[in-house]
């Protein structure tokens, strides 16, 4: 067929099939070429004209910014008049109505030629109409399932949260609506699977898709390639171990079972199995298959000295008390950042919290023998909490109750004794660096070495040992405990506590 004199020529067709413009207009709903403002581009080069899309404000979604008649794009967008077309300024004009899913309002599609519409341009707008609704109507429908998942994200993030500071019953309360039953217990797990962050997404979703509704699963606001999951069953576990055994690079470290009001102290255990994880085959750990120094202490000798050690607490309220310890407890595992990313509060705000403990315990969390210490305690308070209240009278136990014992002083002996073959000696370095504080110049100087030294030997101490040690955290106050069970450092200055060797002086 000729081209006609209007400049809007198209193709010859076969008898009964759709004109050549119908198939180039579907094929824009294929999934890979959905694009509102392609499609409009189309139309403007397919019927020579101009065109854009408005919503009933006049702003502009998509195409040209024309000079319309802003009443009549109003009154098609309000759905008072469904289509128009008029003549304006010797410019042939066409206005259609696109509708949107609620609650986005409807749009008006202009469309401005500088010859009149014929019947071939007028099917041609009307159906690219009815393609840009199926486009906006999926578009909108994506963007409302991202906002919903997001939504939902940050809510599985306040319930944690929640949890982290100990509020069951609000945590609880929350988590009722969308996912019944999830914390209606008394007890759970908590696991953190670690990926490179520019697979976490991907991970996120694999394990809720492994743990369906048996599991609250959480990004980890502080690490980025990190995935939180807290479950009370046990199949949930299982799933996440076999999710991680099919995902190349992944790790998985789960806490002991705690109670709900323990959920920061179970995070803390968490990610402490995470670093052993790394040194495992199967790229999984538990925190209840390594034996931690608290357990070779004798409990009733560990509450009463965990009583008086945080005594000057209990005149706090309540809900302020478990504020602060639950803060202390992550800011002791993290930094204060990532501790204020956690909880969902600023820095600022672990900060103060944090330097009120220290006020309230009469220490400096400077020290290295002071947060393993304190660490100590609040692990004990959290693991013994439940057990019957002590017969002894606590102003009667120390710290030297709790070194001392011959359980506790061979596990620190066979710990530390694993760096006695290194013949660079990392642990005479080690426990120069512990006494600076974890300060690498500081230690060097001590040395007499190079501070890079000190960090290489402390670096190649943490596999041997099974345990972080540059990145701080639990790993590294069990082997400040250690030091501190053998003599190797002095005790700390810490209200409650009674010097275990107080003629031992760091060895240097």
């Amino acid at each position: 067929m000729a081209g006609r004199a209007d400049g809007t020529g198209h193709r010859g067709t076969r008898a009964g099939a759709p004109p050549g413009w119908a198939e180039e207009l579907l094929e824009h709903l294929r999934p890979a070429a959905r694009d509102v403002g392609r499609l409009l581009a189309w139309l403007a080069a397919t019927v020579s004209a101009a065109v854009s899309l408005r919503d009933g404000t006049g702003r502009l979604l998509a195409g040209s910014g024309l000079a319309l008649d802003e009443d009549l794009v109003a009154d098609i967008a309000a759905g008072r008049i469904a289509s128009a077309a008029c003549e304006d300024r010797g410019r042939h004009v066409r206005l259609v109505r696109v509708e949107r899913a609620r609650p986005a309002p409807a749009a008006a599609l202009a469309v401005i030629r500088e010859t009149p519409f014929d019947r071939r341009a007028s099917d041609i707008v009307t159906r690219t109409a009815q393609v840009l609704e199926l486009l906006l109507a999926g578009h909108e429908s994506t963007a409302a399932g991202h906002r919903l998942r997001r939504a939902t994200a940050d809510l599985r993030l306040a319930i944690l949260q929640l949890l982290m500071v100990e509020d069951t019953v609000s945590a609880r309360r929350v988590a009722a609506g969308l996912w019944p039953g999830l914390l209606d217990t008394d007890t759970a797990r908590v696991y953190v699977a670690e990926s490179r962050p520019e697979i976490r997404d991907r991970l996120a979703e694999e394990c809720l898709a492994a743990t369906g509704e048996r599991a609250l699963v959480v990004r980890c606001p502080a690490m980025d390639g990190h995935v939180i999951a807290l479950t009370p069953r046990e199949d949930a576990g299982e799933a996440l171990r076999a999710l991680v055994g099919r995902m190349p690079g992944c790790r998985l470290g789960g806490s002991a079972r705690q109670s709900l009001a323990r959920t920061a102290t179970a995070y803390g255990q968490a990610v402490s199995a995470l670093a052993v994880a790394r040194y495992r085959p199967g790229r999984t750990a538990v925190y209840a298959q390594r034996t931690r120094p608290e357990r070779l202490m004798d409990p009733e000798a560990l509450r009463l000295w965990t009583d008086r050690v945080l005594d000057p607490l209990d005149a706090l309220a309540h809900h302020t008390r478990a504020e602060l310890l639950a803060t202390t407890r992550l800011g002791l595992e993290f930094t204060a950042v990532s501790t204020a990313k956690i909880l969902g509060v600023s820095r600022n705000t672990v900060r103060a919290r944090m330097d009120r403990v220290e006020g309230l315990l009469r220490t400096d969390f400077a020290d290295l023998t002071v947060r393993a210490t304190v660490h100590l305690a609040l692990n004990a308070h959290a693991g013994l909490a439940d057990r019957p209240a002590p017969r002894r009278p606590a102003a009667g136990t120390g710290l030297t109750d709790l070194l001392t014992g011959p359980a506790l002083r061979t596990w620190a002996a066979d710990l530390l004794g694993r760096l006695e073959h290194d013949t660079r000696n990392p642990r005479r370095t080690l426990r120069a660096w512990i006494a600076a504080g974890g300060n690498a110049e500081r230690a060097a100087r001590r040395l007499g070495v190079h501070a890079q030294t000190v960090r290489e030997h402390v670096r190649s101490a943490e596999p041997v040992l099974e345990r972080r040690l540059l990145a701080g955290g639990s790993d590294l106050y069990e082997v400040v405990l250690a030091h501190l069970a053998l003599g190797d450092l002095d005790p700390p200055p810490l209200h409650g506590t009674k010097p275990a060797h107080p003629d031992s002086p760091v060895h240097g």
